[in-house]
């Protein structure tokens, strides 16, 4: 049985149980208020964790996998694989300073004092770009040390930006974005590494259906080439007779981002009685 670290609470928690759902994993007490769960489906048990504590639990081998923020993967420094990225929980890890500092370039930051949550990260970013600061380590509501004099700067994860607003600050530099990624121990032994190859297969079709939508629709048998261009596929359109003669079914796949150019342009080309189903998993 494979152990899968994931986050207790906070913005990774309702994402993974949701993602390890739509994997067709159910647990028995999958609360958040719960310590641990074993899959009633799968060879695979959850633990509920700190998301700082979650790399160090991999390394000791209390767990075998984990979920986490790749901020905490590369502040952990831990010696761990990334074995997927997951596509949710996007963010930026980025400096921010009070909105009547003048500000023209990095170099503005020498000597400053800087705070964040990320120290060894931003150690790292500043000695690459030359500048020599004071880095001071602050475990939460990094937001608030320029207000209240502990800091010129910060360096803290941004999703929005509101919080950087409401509290008179302004993004000048990103250090890095960052997702939720699942790491895992590198000598894991054979049977939870087949478990795991398993969980990162079905990982792979959840995130990718993701990305795609389903897309039905009736054309004029005289535009068919013409949509087909259109709507390309994952090889190519399936179409099927429809019992008015003229016309036909086209059944295909439309990324995400394209969607909206691409229903014009087939509105354009003639297409219609245009359906468009989410995709629940993709196998490819």
């Amino acid at each position: 049985m494979l152990t899968l670290a994931i986050q207790k609470s906070g913005r990774l928690n309702d994402a993974t149980l949701k993602l390890l759902k739509g994997c067709g994993i159910g647990f028995v007490n999958g609360s958040k208020d719960k310590l641990k769960s074993t899959a009633t489906n799968f060879p695979i048990k959850l633990l509920f964790l700190r998301d700082d504590d979650i790399p160090k639990c991999i390394v000791d081998k209390v767990a075998d996998a984990g979920i986490v923020g790749e901020n905490v993967y590369f502040e952990k420094g831990e010696n761990l694989n990334i074995s997927t990225k997951l596509g949710f929980a996007k963010c930026r890890l980025s400096i921010a300073i009070p909105k009547h500092f003048e500000y023209n370039s990095i170099k503005d930051l020498t000597n400053k004092r800087i705070a964040t949550s990320h120290p060894k990260i931003l150690d790292r970013f500043l000695n690459e770009k030359n500048i020599k600061a004071d880095i001071h380590h602050i475990s939460g509501s990094v937001e608030i040390s320029p207000g209240i004099g502990l800091a010129d700067a910060i360096c803290d994860i941004i999703s929005t930006g509101s919080t950087l607003l409401s509290n008179g600050l302004k993004e000048v530099d990103l250090v890095m974005k960052s997702e939720a990624v699942l790491i895992s121990h590198p000598d894991l032994k054979a049977d939870r590494k087949k478990v795991l190859n398993q969980l990162l297969f079905r990982l792979r079709a959840v995130k990718k259906a993701g990305n795609y939508k389903y897309i039905l629709l009736n054309t004029p048998n005289d535009k068919i080439e013409q949509i087909c261009e259109i709507l390309p596929g994952m090889k190519s359109p399936t179409i099927m007779p429809l019992a008015e003669e003229g016309w036909s079914s086209l059944h295909s796949v439309i990324r995400k981002n394209d969607f909206w150019e691409k229903i014009n342009n087939l509105k354009t080309a003639g297409a219609q009685g245009i359906l468009v189903i989410p995709i629940e998993k993709m196998i490819m």
